[in-house]
């Protein structure tokens, strides 16, 4: 901003002393030579007193003595005496028919011609030829004046520039810094006063902004603390339960994997609760997602075998380090791994790459893919009448594994800062998954 707000007062000051100065310098020349050449007329009109033609003929004309080139003709135009033209140029024929002086200018020469007149007789005229060195030197004085006052305005107006500029982009750059704090989640910044009313009135309305988030925050925090006592305890109990008939002789087949339901759902709700109450977010939690990625294959290739779906990966990224939470990747992977399996077909592919300066992980099937609005997968919405999700791709998933669909998955995507989107609707969809990459500091 301080650059391009100097940059245009100083092109617009610039402008306007071109278009002042230019001007200005021509007439100054254009003066200039007009007087050089009234002052030659004078000198010419003057030099006439001393010449005479009325007499003798025969006798030679004596020119004054005279720093201009002088030249006498007579009536008929034939020079008679002095250096010139020997016929009478343009300017001499115009003082003879005009009976008044004429002036010309002519390849860096001035001249000018006045009539000798014998009575009320026009006998001749006199030619007087002038370097405008004299008027040049002047002008170009003038001109060197003028280029140092314009130099010296816009050296004024860029240091005007330089301190307006100064002026309010200080003000704005720790609004800046204040906005950014309070985007980090730290809702106890406030913004600095300018004392300009404009910016005073953003600074005010982001105060108000920080205050009110830090409220419905707080109020957020405190559901996430009820919610977490309320379901933690029942759970807890479940799990005792399930644990104190695990004991007797007559427990069933089904009760270890019940049992690792409830550690799922457990675990589930812990990363959750963690999410939510994390605020701001650390920017020191990494992922390798080649160990994400090998986890993913213990806890889901069982599960696709038995349906019959192999599971293949490949990692081509090497470090493959993404800036995000390790319990909230595998929670998004579990939901896309969860998705592919339930409602895809034929083998799952899970690959890991890094492009543009993020890590990719595609998780796609050969199933029939998301329709022709895949982003409805990624809205809440409720069950069906038979309790399953509308659609090839659900927002909750319903194999009992988590509790977490594609819309939540999402947005846990966002709060690491990544993004999660369909790369390929269909048939063989494929969902993207794109997480920060942490910068190889030995590179």
């Amino acid at each position: 901003m301080r650059r391009r707000l100097v940059l245009a007062i100083a092109g617009v000051a610039t402008m306007a002393v071109v278009l002042l100065a230019v001007p200005l310098a021509l007439v100054l020349a254009r003066s200039y030579r007009d007087e050089e050449l009234l002052r030659l007329q004078r000198d010419t009109v003057a030099t006439t007193r001393a010449i005479d033609l009325g007499g003798d003929r025969r006798d030679a004309i004596e020119l004054p003595h005279s720093g201009d080139r002088l030249a006498v003709y007579d009536a008929g135009g034939r020079r008679v005496a002095g250096a010139g033209p020997p016929l009478a140029p343009d300017v001499v024929r115009t003082a003879l028919r005009t009976r008044r002086p004429s002036d010309s200018e002519r390849g860096g020469q001035l001249f000018v011609a006045a009539p000798l007149q014998t009575g009320e007789r026009v006998t001749g005229a006199v030619l007087a030829q002038r370097s405008d060195a004299g008027a040049a030197r002047r002008a170009r004085n003038a001109w060197l004046a003028l280029a140092a006052v314009a130099a010296a305005i816009i050296a004024v107006s860029v240091l005007a520039a330089v301190l307006l500029a100064r002026r309010l982009a200080a003000p704005l750059e720790r609004l800046a810094t204040a906005a950014r704090r309070l985007g980090e989640g730290d809702f106890s910044a406030r913004a600095p006063r300018a004392r300009v009313p404009e910016l005073d009135a953003v600074a005010a309305a982001l105060d108000v902004t920080a205050q009110r988030l830090d409220d419905v925050i707080v109020r957020e925090r405190a559901f996430s603390a009820d919610a977490s006592h309320q379901l933690r305890t029942p759970l807890q109990a479940l799990r005792i339960e399930l644990e104190a008939i695990e004991l007797r002789d007559d427990a069933p087949a089904e009760l270890p994997a019940a049992l690792a339901q409830v550690e799922r759902l457990q675990t589930t709700i812990e990363t959750l609760l963690a999410v939510a109450r994390d605020a701001p977010r650390s920017s020191a939690a990494t992922t390798d997602l080649a160990t994400a990625v090998s986890d993913l294959e213990e806890r889901w290739r069982g599960p696709l075998a038995a349906r019959g779906r192999p599971l293949r990966t490949a990692v081509h990224a090497q470090p493959a380090l993404a800036r995000a939470a390790p319990s909230v990747v595998g929670e998004i992977v579990d939901v896309l791994l969860s998705n592919a399996g339930r409602h895809g077909a034929g083998p799952v592919t899970v690959d890991v790459r890094e492009l543009d300066g993020w890590l990719v992980l595609d998780v796609g099937d050969e199933g029939e893919g998301f329709g022709d609005d895949p982003e409805r997968a990624f809205m809440r919405r409720g069950a069906g009448p038979d309790g399953s999700e509308p659609g090839v791709a659900s927002a909750v998933s319903a194999d009992g594994n988590h509790g977490i669909g594609l819309a939540l998955a999402r947005s846990l995507a966002h709060a690491e800062g990544g993004r999660l989107s369909v790369l390929r609707p269909g048939p063989r969809p494929t969902i993207r998954l794109l997480l920060p990459i942490v910068p190889d500091r030995g590179s």
